[in-house]
């Protein structure tokens, strides 16, 4: 497969004012993969630290920040000779290592020629757990799902992929029956790389099912797991109430959908836990079509999405079927599914808004 993040990773490599890069993304979306990948591509070695699996690196950072010993360390645990520009050093479940976050500062201060990654799938909820933070001494990217032209060129459709990066208007509309196929397996299938990847070998909808219904079950474990206790109930019952949020006329979220007689207070931390999760995306409504969109945010008004279009057909149970009867997986659930693909497609460039009145909606 192609993720066309590699492209951010190689403008990084290159960059004279590159920092120790923090890469974060929902759990899934394959952090993993494309750090490995672009280390294949573009660098001689990689030395590879999965913190929850190296359990005796856990305590790397405990002693000191001492780059050349930590560098040491990595080397002698990856079997791996980390020569500064020829190596990457990859830091992978990166929240598994007290004080972990903490060490980049140290390498952009006193070892900017290690080029070094770090990454984590719940790194946003550990970030604002209190966790020391290097400001202004590393970069940040975000890793979504594969969007539609990823989709498309792991189809092995190169040239319609092609047409779609250069907006080529009357090529688009040439082989516009293509792209309706590709799109309606994409409402189905979805961005999740382990879905993409099945789908594009076998092409069959069981197994994309019972793959995203794992990825599912990992979220909702994730929950058990490293949420605080008392507000495990809430988080779960805010994500499954995603289906029915999006199912109304004007999908603006409603707690009253959550439980019945639920309050704002009662929801609101839940709520940001699966935002810095990477699980939902919280899009806020706007009082007035007007810019700067930012100065009309209502704050008190918005509409929460799925992080991505594959696994929430998967959570209302949409039927394969769905795909052979015309164009009705375009306008199933009051159109969702399709509010859900434009958000997830804009979500990784643009901020966000909505606006809606009486009898319209943007």
């Amino acid at each position: 497969m192609e993720r066309l993040a590699i492209n951010e990773l190689v403008e990084w490599k290159n960059s004279d004012r590159r920092k120790p890069l923090v890469l974060e993304g929902a759990r899934q979306v394959g952090k993993t993969w494309l750090v490995k990948e672009f280390a294949r591509l573009h660098y001689n070695n990689i030395a590879y630290v999965n913190f929850e699996e190296m359990k005796i690196l856990q305590n790397l950072f405990e002693q000191d920040f001492n780059v050349q010993r930590i560098v040491a360390a990595i080397g002698a645990a990856t079997n791996v000779d980390c020569k500064q520009e020829d190596t990457l050093i990859f830091l992978d479940e990166i929240q598994a290592a007290p004080h972990g976050i903490t060490s980049l500062k140290y390498f952009c201060e006193n070892a900017p020629q290690y080029h070094v990654i770090a990454a984590g799938s719940l790194l946003g909820i550990e970030l604002h757990r209190g966790e020391s933070f290097p400001v202004g001494k590393v970069q940040f990217m975000y890793l979504y799902p594969m969007n539609f032209i990823e989709f498309t060129l792991a189809m092995g459709e190169k040239g319609l992929a092609k047409v779609l990066m250069d907006k080529n208007w009357d090529l688009l509309n040439m082989f516009a029956p293509k792209y309706m196929e590709l799109l309606k397996y994409y409402y189905y299938v979805g961005g999740m790389p382990e879905a993409v990847l099945s789908f594009s070998k076998k092409r069959n909808w069981s197994e994309v099912r019972t793959i995203q219904k794992e990825i599912l079950d990992s979220y909702q474990s994730d929950m058990s797991k490293h949420a605080p206790s008392e507000i495990v109930p809430r988080i779960t019952d805010v994500w499954k109430s995603i289906p029915a949020q999006l199912s109304k006329e004007n999908r603006k979220f409603i707690y009253g959908v959550v439980r019945e007689g639920a309050r704002a207070r009662e929801y609101e931390v839940a709520l940001e836990w699966l935002k810095d999760a990477g699980l939902i995306y919280k899009v806020y409504n706007v009082k007035a079509p007007k810019l700067p969109l930012i100065a009309y945010e209502d704050r008190a008004a918005f509409k929460i999405f799925c992080l991505d279009v594959g696994l929430l057909g998967a959570m209302t149970n949409l039927k394969p079927v769905t795909l052979v009867t015309g164009n009705e997986i375009f306008t199933e659930f009051k159109g969702a599914l399709t509010e859900q693909y434009v958000m997830q497609q804009l979500v990784p460039k643009h901020e966000l808004y909505y606006y809606s009145k009486a009898n319209s909606s943007m």
